[in-house]
């Protein structure tokens, strides 16, 4: 695989500093069910780091202590930490809002035939991919048969609930570009999404979230291979656009890797790039109790125009 990190480190990208602390993003390990072509994880079956019972301990601790409202859970398939559910638990039950970023395949993995259930009965939000609504746009990224095993998934969380008014039980959908593009417009592409799911497959959902694909990992190394890395940069600069600046997501989040050492963002993560700008190679999570986030910069390099180009891009979508 190629790597992209010397391609990313000279950059010219303003500084940001961060705000308060809202949501502390954590990835359970890499292992997945799937290996889809935009993963910038590069997550797979065969990857076998996830996080340990001492470290989740340590994210439950760091939970409580710095009032952090929002646990955000990745990976990876997050679900296949062997803790999972014991974190959600916990989390719920000190009235923390639990995010899981599902694949949708894994509702029908073995042992996971509870986690939709399981899902519902703890009101954790999901948030998950579906990079198009067509079938074969969908199998070309993620793998022949994922589109009709999605389907599944998406009518299987209709049935508990998700996506319905009044349930409280929120699912949102994730879109990726195909290839080397920016992502349509937030608000016109989830119209299209909502009619067609609902036409054709009377599945129900509550948004979108288009986000850009980041020029690293499997997605970036696919982009050297083909001679697309440096067109596809310029795209993304070319489009920079300075009021995103006030939104990213690295102002309010925390990103924390399996074994909990933590990054201004899942991007900088993926590319060992230390927190705040630190001398120091890694910071662990454990050195962070009591330490105010408010006003400290943020690490950036260049796949940063990727957060800010067009319409903007964070994981929670669109920033406008």
């Amino acid at each position: 695989m190629h790597s992209t990190k010397p391609l990313l480190e000279e950059t010219d990208f303003p500084p940001v500093l961060r705000g308060s602390l809202e949501t502390l993003q954590v990835n359970l390990g890499y292992r997945c069910n799937l290996s889809c072509v935009h993963c910038h994880v590069n997550a797979g079956p065969k990857r076998t780091e996830m996080m340990s019972r001492e470290t989740i301990d340590q994210v439950l601790g760091f939970l409580s202590d710095a009032r952090v409202r929002t646990l955000d859970l990745t990976g990876g398939a997050p679900e296949l930490n062997s803790h999972f559910r014991s974190l959600v638990r916990s989390a719920r039950k000190a009235d923390v809002h639990v995010i899981d970023r599902c694949n949708l395949t894994i509702l029908f993995e073995p042992d996971q035939e509870d986690l939709a259930p399981f899902l519902a009965d703890q009101m954790v939000e999901i948030i998950a991919s579906l990079p198009c609504y067509l079938e074969d746009n969908v199998d070309r990224q993620r793998g022949r048969g994922v589109f009709g095993t999605s389907l599944r998934a998406l009518e299987l969380l209709n049935l508990l609930g998700y996506g319905r008014p009044g349930s409280g039980l929120v699912l949102n959908l994730v879109f990726n570009p195909q290839g080397p593009v920016l992502p349509p417009r937030q608000e016109e592409l989830e119209a299209a999404y909502k009619a067609h799911l609902l036409d054709h497959y009377g599945i129900v959902f509550d948004r979108l979230l288009t986000i850009v694909n980041m020029p690293i990992q499997r997605f970036g190394s696919t982009l050297v291979s083909k001679g697309q890395f440096v067109p596809y940069m310029q795209l993304l600069q070319d489009n920079y656009q300075p009021h995103n600046l006030e939104s990213l997501m690295c102002r309010s989040m925390l990103s924390v890797d399996w074994q909990g050492y933590v990054y201004d963002c899942d991007f900088n993560q993926m590319l060992d790039l230390p927190f705040g700008g630190s001398p120091k190679a890694k910071t662990h999570l454990s050195e962070l109790n009591g330490f105010d986030f408010t006003g400290k910069a943020v690490t950036v390099r260049r796949h940063c125009y990727g957060c800010t180009a067009g319409q903007g891009s964070s994981c929670g979508g669109a920033l406008k």
